[in-house]
């Protein structure tokens, strides 16, 4: 299991955020970030967001450090890519979803 992580430079909310991502599934990822107790409603489209707070503990539980664009290369890579403002169909155990 391999999952990514880039850099918390993402504002929002007033905080800096990560993307938190899988190359292989929507399950690999739910289970990774299960694990860290990160709840399901920071899961957006095809990742999940990470506070800054939270990724030296994501880093060290095993996630790799790529770039923001290396993150949208993998997802693209490996057909996990759900850009914003486009409706898709769900997988195996997902409901379909409309932005």
């Amino acid at each position: 299991m391999t999952v990514y992580i880039d850099p918390p430079t993402w504002p929002g909310h007033g905080r800096m955020w990560s993307h938190l991502i899988s190359d292989e599934s929507f399950d690999e990822l739910h289970v990774f970030a299960d694990g860290l107790g990160v709840p399901r409603r920071a899961f957006e489209r095809d990742h999940y967001d990470i506070p800054s707070h939270r990724y030296a503990d994501v880093v060290a539980a095993g996630a790799v450090e790529v770039s923001s664009r290396e993150v949208v290369r993998l997802l693209t890579g490996a057909g996990l890519r759900r850009p914003k403002g486009r409706r898709w169909s769900a997988g195996p155990g997902e409901a379909d979803v409309q932005p």
